[in-house]
């Protein structure tokens, strides 16, 4: 009897213990503009997030060095606010002990990167900009490809069909002003000139006439436009209501179906070039996301959400992998986890990862064409 009650103490001791160790919970945060002009930007990178959180714990939660977590995913708003950045991802650090940090503006990356060494967690960079990887920080992973490529081959296809005087109209916030630096420097060294230069701050405001009839005013050829979609779309829209009859650069933050939805479809977006959103893929994996999120939140998801989605996995192989959470060992198996990831994860065909820590990624580049998105090869 002794030894019958002996047994069942220690079967329950050893289910207890597995339920403690089922139950052991990783936290990850997320620092965003959840407010304000570029909520709608700052949701669709939060959503993509969510969905892989989700995957993650449907599965089981992440086997890491022996244990079982489960993703316990923390929220903030920084309503595209630096120091509101900074100030949240501290407070996600010291209060939760999140091992890593999405931010999804490059103003708030270069404001994690002043502590995150120091205070020992991975910046998880939803931003396009090359110095955030580019000036040595360790713990930075920048998710999306670098906007060089689109700045090059966005200014060759407006050059080549639709003229040489540019009037810059995007945004003013710090990845809106690194993006129009290059985009002036690349458009005068390939012949261009620059007629008009009115950044607007997009997040602020939802009438943009004086800015736009401003640009309007100087004859361009071409309007350079961008920041978070919803405004983007604004903004174009009041200048085909101000007789711009012109073509449009939009910086890679917007997307172009996205934009139609603000328009009220393609006919307004005539010539404007920009990324290949993800609704136009025709790959199987990116085809079944856009589906299962077509699903869960009733619309076509944007290149934000199917990135951050992709770049949640990635980071969880990695903590697989490296059997840690401790950032440096994550960021030393991102390679490995990026060429072993399940293919239905890794909708954009990330190819690596760089030195720096920026995800290797294909250019893409579209025109709309009679209402239509029509894909472009570079160089086209």
């Amino acid at each position: 009897m002794k030894t019958l009650k002996a047994l069942g103490l220690a079967i329950a001791v050893a289910f207890t213990s597995s339920q403690v160790s089922a139950e052991q919970t990783l936290n990850i945060g997320f620092t965003g503009p959840l407010s304000g002009g570029a909520a709608l930007y700052g949701e669709n990178t939060l959503s993509g997030l969510r969905m892989a959180v989700e995957d993650a714990n449907k599965a089981g939660g992440l086997k890491i060095g022996g244990e079982t977590y489960k993703v316990n995913l923390i929220s903030l708003d920084d309503k595209y606010s630096p120091s509101q950045a900074a100030t949240n991802a501290k407070r996600l650090v010291k209060e939760s002990k999140a091992a890593a940090v999405f931010v999804p503006h490059t103003g708030g990356v270069f404001a994690l990167q002043d502590f995150n060494v120091a205070d020992n967690f991975l910046i998880m960079a939803y931003t396009s900009v090359p110095s955030v990887t580019e000036q040595g920080n360790p713990l930075t992973v920048r998710i999306p490809p670098e906007f060089t490529g689109y700045v090059d081959a966005f200014s060759d296809y407006a050059l080549k069909h639709y003229g040489k005087k540019l009037g810059i109209a995007g945004a003013t916030h710090e990845y809106a002003k690194i993006w129009t630096n290059m985009m002036t420097k690349a458009w005068e060294e390939k012949g261009g000139e620059i007629v008009a230069s009115n950044p607007m701050d997009y997040n602020k405001s939802t009438d943009f006439y004086t800015g736009v009839s401003r640009v309007i005013a100087s004859n361009p050829d071409v309007m350079f436009v961008g920041g978070a979609s919803e405004p983007t779309g604004l903004v174009m829209q009041q200048a085909r209501q101000l007789g711009f009859p012109g073509a449009f650069i939009v910086m890679d933050q917007a997307k172009l179906d996205e934009i139609a939805a603000v328009t009220g479809g393609f006919d307004l977006l005539e010539g404007a070039i920009g990324v290949v959103p993800l609704s136009e893929y025709q790959g199987e994996e990116a085809k079944a996301f856009v589906e299962r999120y077509k699903q869960a939140h009733g619309k076509v998801p944007g290149s934000e959400a199917a990135y951050n989605y992709l770049a949640f996995h990635a980071m969880a192989k990695a903590m697989e992998l490296a059997g840690s959470t401790e950032p440096q060992q994550v960021r030393d198996k991102m390679a490995e986890a990026i060429s072993t990831m399940e293919p239905k994860y890794n909708l954009y065909s990330i190819q690596g990862i760089t030195d720096e820590g920026g995800f290797i990624t294909p250019t893409t580049m579209s025109v709309v064409e009679g209402g239509k998105i029509v894909s472009k090869q570079i160089g086209e």
